[in-house]
């Protein structure tokens, strides 16, 4: 909708201009007047900026020529996406970031461009660098911290689109890079915007950096009458007939240790399919477990404590088959 209304405006200016230039306003003298004195007012400079007048002729014509190099710029992120990075045997993360990369580039040399053929002087740009150095020391900081962070997260690669991070207690999918700022969405499908600097200053953990597979593990406690052997043989089994653990690497299983009032041990297994939403194959398989303890008749104990009772000088009733004791 968005881009349709700027197609549209665009559309409008240009057809105006074509048939404001093919009227013969000589013919209307009145007219060719009024036209005259609205031509004379919008090339009356406002200001200048070095040796540029800045009209407002000039400020329209820029406003059309950034609304055409937008267009052009994510129109051909999307050519470039769809004719050459889909064909290509590369991850979603670094098309992400190539296409990103193309468009500010696109944008770059249009600026370079547009400013030329305005007549500025690029080597003029200068005072205009200074100034923007003053106002970065006045306040830009953040902004412009925020944008370096998000090109080197975009040609470093330290997270991409795609991937599985955890960062300040966050846990989610990168769905978005920006200039600003990167998206994270969570399992409960919010979108937590967070500064791209937070991803470059602070530790962050990239579960899909190399590649999906994701080791998990859970816990597991039985009591002392259980064979161990036996608890192992079971957990494996449990865990390789679920679909979504792989088979290689194989499952495991560790012994670590005796508890109070159990055995304990810690079942390992490797995931592909639910990185995302690990708590659920967690309860699948805790579901499974429960179920074949049940039939094999592996009892998981209750917490286990010794009651000491001290002699007191108060005297001590004991009921026994109907009759008080007192000690």
């Amino acid at each position: 909708m968005k881009r349709s209304r700027i197609l549209g405006l665009i559309a409008v200016l240009v057809v105006g201009a074509v048939v404001f230039a093919a009227v013969p306003w000589e013919r209307y003298p009145a007219l060719d007047r009024a036209v005259d004195i609205i031509q004379k007012s919008l090339g009356r400079p406002l200001l200048h900026v070095g040796r540029l007048p800045v009209s407002p002729d000039f400020l329209l014509k820029a406003v059309v020529f950034l609304l055409l190099l937008g267009f052009v710029a994510r129109r051909s992120r999307r050519l470039f996406r769809v004719y050459l990075l889909d064909r290509l045997a590369m991850e979603e993360g670094h098309k992400y970031s190539l296409e990103t990369a193309t468009e500010y580039l696109i944008v770059i040399v249009g600026l370079m461009v547009g400013l030329q053929s305005a007549g500025v002087n690029l080597s003029s740009l200068a005072l205009l660098g200074g100034a923007l150095g003053i106002g970065v020391g006045f306040g830009l900081q953040s902004i412009a911290t925020n944008f370096v962070s998000g090109l080197v997260l975009l040609f470093e690669g330290p997270i991409k689109v795609g991937d599985r991070v955890e960062i300040a207690q966050l846990n989610g999918d990168v769905v978005k890079i920006g200039a600003r700022s990167t998206w994270v969405r969570t399992n409960d499908n919010i979108i937590v915007v967070m500064p791209n600097s937070e991803f470059i200053v602070k530790p962050v953990v990239n579960w899909t950096a190399t590649d999906r597979q994701v080791r998990f593990s859970l816990s597991v406690g039985v009591s002392y009458g259980s064979d161990p052997e036996e608890v192992r043989a079971v957990l494996l089994r449990v865990a390789t007939q679920n679909r979504d653990v792989l088979s290689h690497p194989a499952p495991d299983v560790i012994f670590t240790g005796f508890g109070d009032s159990s055995l304990n041990f810690q079942l390992r297994y490797w995931t592909v399919a639910q990185v995302q939403t690990p708590l659920i194959l967690k309860s699948d398989l805790y579901f499974a477990i429960f179920r074949a303890f049940k039939e094999l008749r592996i009892e998981i104990p209750y917490p286990q404590r010794d009651l000491h009772l001290r002699s007191d000088s108060a005297p001590l009733q004991v009921h026994s088959g109907g009759n008080n004791l007192q000690t």
